[in-house]
């Protein structure tokens, strides 16, 4: 694969696919299990330790957030991830007969979408391809897309986090009304 050109992960995305999986059997139960610690815990650390990335104190850090790549490349995943996600959402809900559930808001799709921006690694790939690992701009990609990863990560907390407490008094109102009957 990496005498034709084809980057490795993209080698291993492929072939992740062509591994047969059957639902209820020992795979399934070990990826339920320990997905919570490979997604929440070991890719972040992975990505982040893999990124190297060398920012240069206060001035490093103004340059990257003043830099128009780094800009770009931070509100792509703040923004664009969102904006994509929330328009494919509501264009499958649109013109499919897919519907979003009865106790389902778009501000909840809002929030899910938001999270998407988070997915730093593949970022981080795409990165590396456009303007390559030897390049100038390579450490300022890379610290913009964590930056993103990092700022979307908050807002998607503090999106979900006021919808939680939304859908926790609506359950109370339910429960104090069922215990009034």
């Amino acid at each position: 694969m990496h005498v034709s050109g084809v980057h490795a992960t993209v080698a291993g995305v492929l072939l992740g696919f062509t591994v047969p999986v059957r639902r209820h059997d020992l795979a399934e139960h070990f990826e339920h299990r320990w997905r919570p610690i490979s997604a929440g815990v070991a890719v972040p650390i992975f990505a982040f330790f893999a990124a190297g990335v060398a920012i240069g104190g206060l001035a490093g850090l103004n340059r990257l957030l003043t830099d128009p790549v780094t800009v770009g490349v931070m509100l792509g995943l703040v923004a664009g991830k969102p904006i994509g996600i929330i328009a494919a959402t509501y264009l499958t809900a649109r013109f499919t007969r897919a519907s979003l559930d009865e106790g389902l808001g778009w501000i909840d799709v809002a929030g899910v979408a938001i999270l998407g921006g988070i997915g730093f690694t593949v970022s981080l790939l795409i990165g590396e391809l456009a303007f390559g690992a030897t390049s100038a701009r390579n450490d300022d990609v890379k610290a913009a897309v964590l930056a993103g990863s990092l700022l979307a990560a908050v807002l998607a907390a503090a999106v979900l986090r006021l919808r939680n407490r939304a859908y926790r008094r609506i359950q109370q109102a339910e429960l104090a009304a069922a215990a009034v009957k």
